[in-house]
């Protein structure tokens, strides 16, 4: 493959010299909180594609893209580019009309059809680049919900039994979390959620008074520290926030009301502000998603359709609560596996590093199969632990997904590879299939989940748990026998 020269962002910029190391992570200025503040780079040019990545400075060099460049530099850049208006828009409208067209048909075959441009999606409003931080929206089924809000017969059941187990004097951790890794009933997610995160105490006595000071100690901070957004020194990771929020989940009203943006940017900027060692990282934003969403199915009737719920129409003190539990749930939550989200993200790194070890053991023709058409794991496995396989699934499998990760005591920080694992191998017929590079890179970074309910979710925790209780301790387990 020949060395592409994408640009240079000013005019008369030299391309870096041989040898000199160029960063993956965005390049800033101004001081941003719990991060090194480099020089900013001006110029940069890919690399030529190897028979892999090496090292994760390769991967780094190889997956460079334009969003390093600040908007300054796009300014300069696009000065002297000159598109016609009416040609882009006719070339806009022809790529929807292309889509809506396709949906029509089946979709699962063209899922299955992935290579070149023949994969099923609805009109695509929102651009998207293989590096950049909006996930690929697929066409949600018409007969399944995007939030799941309804029980059977044995849910039902299973609900009555957790209730049961909530309102015991003192509730035996142990047996909730058995109860929630195979899926939670939705009607007592919320509170269980609360208990395993560690944010509500076992003892029934102390909830309330807990729950009343731990609210009120969000909104101090709020006022504490919000107001700082602006300053020099946190502008720069407000502006990242206030730039990635409306790009979760666009295709889903609820998360497009002003009043939920706001709420989102007050838990992240605050979580930030408290957790300077990572700061705010890309993709954080989704990880309040499912506990914003489950904590306000909790105050809704079971009629009301949450997707589509204007969250303004609540009470002020309802509205204050669900922010203030979502904020300290996800707290607890990445709490444990901030190792990820440091400098470098090198929790992750070490996390790809062990999936690629399990999936040369336990599937060794898929692997080599990836391997020979020079896919490294990191240029998809990276944004599954990212984002948890958050932007993989719907919202509603995500939530299921959930309440095996809140069961783990470590939450989630050793689950996931194996989750990841039995994700991966669960596509091997469609990835076997595949026969180049681009092929295989486009179906693993959009696979066809769209359809996809509780039941295979369930299929993939069955297998992860399998894979975990094999290899899990024994790491001798992933050398060749």
């Amino acid at each position: 493959m020949e060395t592409r020269n994408l640009s240079t962002t000013k005019p008369n910029s030299n391309p870096p010299k041989q040898g000199e190391s160029i960063s993956f992570w965005k390049k800033n200025k101004k001081t941003v909180p719990g991060r090194p503040s480099p020089q900013k780079e001006s110029s940069w040019t890919m690399p030529k594609v190897t028979s892999g990545a090496s090292s994760f400075q390769d991967f780094q060099d190889s997956v460079r893209d334009a969003w390093d460049i600040e908007d300054d530099e796009f300014a300069v850049m696009s000065s002297d580019l000159k598109i016609s208006k009416r040609v882009s828009q006719s070339a806009a409208l022809s790529v929807i009309d292309n889509h809506r067209s396709s949906a029509s048909g089946n979709s699962r075959q063209a899922a299955q059809s992935i290579s070149g441009q023949d994969y099923t999606s609805t009109s695509r409003k929102y651009k998207y680049e293989i590096n950049d931080a909006v996930p690929p929206q697929r066409t949600q089924n018409s007969k399944a919900k995007v939030i799941c809000r309804t029980e059977n017969e044995r849910e039902r059941a299973r609900a009555e039994k957790i209730r049961q187990l909530l309102s015991s004097p003192s509730v035996d951790l142990k047996e909730l979390q058995s109860l929630s890794y195979s899926g939670l009933p939705f009607s007592v997610r919320g509170t269980a959620w609360k208990l395993l995160a560690g944010y509500l105490p076992a003892n029934v006595e102390r909830r309330t008074q807990v729950l009343e000071r731990k609210r009120e100690e969000y909104w101090n901070c709020v006022q504490q520290y919000y107001d700082s957004r602006l300053d020099e020194s946190h502008q720069d990771t407000f502006r990242q926030i206030h730039i990635d929020i409306p790009r979760m989940c666009p295709l889903i009203s609820l998360f497009q009301q002003t009043v939920v943006q706001e709420m989102f940017e007050r838990i992240l900027f605050i979580w930030a502000i408290r957790h300077p060692a990572s700061g705010y990282v890309q993709g954080m934003n989704d990880l309040v998603t499912p506990f914003f969403v489950v904590f306000l199915e909790q105050v809704l009737s079971t009629d009301v359709e949450v997707e589509t719920f204007a969250v303004d129409s609540l009470a002020l003190d309802q509205r204050s609560n669900i922010e203030a539990d979502s904020y300290w749930c996800m707290s607890k939550f990445l709490d444990s596996i901030q190792v990820n989200y440091i400098f470098a993200q090198t929790g992750i790194q070490e996390k790809v590093k062990k999936l690629k070890e399990l999936i040369e053991r336990i599937d060794a023709t898929l692997h080599q199969h990836l391997h020979t058409h020079e896919i490294d794991y990191l240029q998809f496995s990276f944004r599954w632990m990212n984002n948890l396989l958050m932007r993989e699934l719907p919202l509603r499998c995500t939530i299921r997904l959930w309440d095996t990760y809140l069961s783990e005591p470590d939450g989630c920080g050793s689950v996931l590879l194996y989750v990841c694992a039995a994700f991966l191998r669960h596509w091997r017929k469609e990835l076997m299939e595949q026969k180049d590079f681009q092929g295989l890179m486009l179906l693993l970074q959009n696979l066809p989940t769209h359809n996809w309910d509780s039941e295979d979710i369930s299929l993939i925790v069955a297998e992860s748990f399998r894979l975990k209780e094999t290899f899990d301790g024994a790491p001798r387990h992933l050398g060749s026998s």
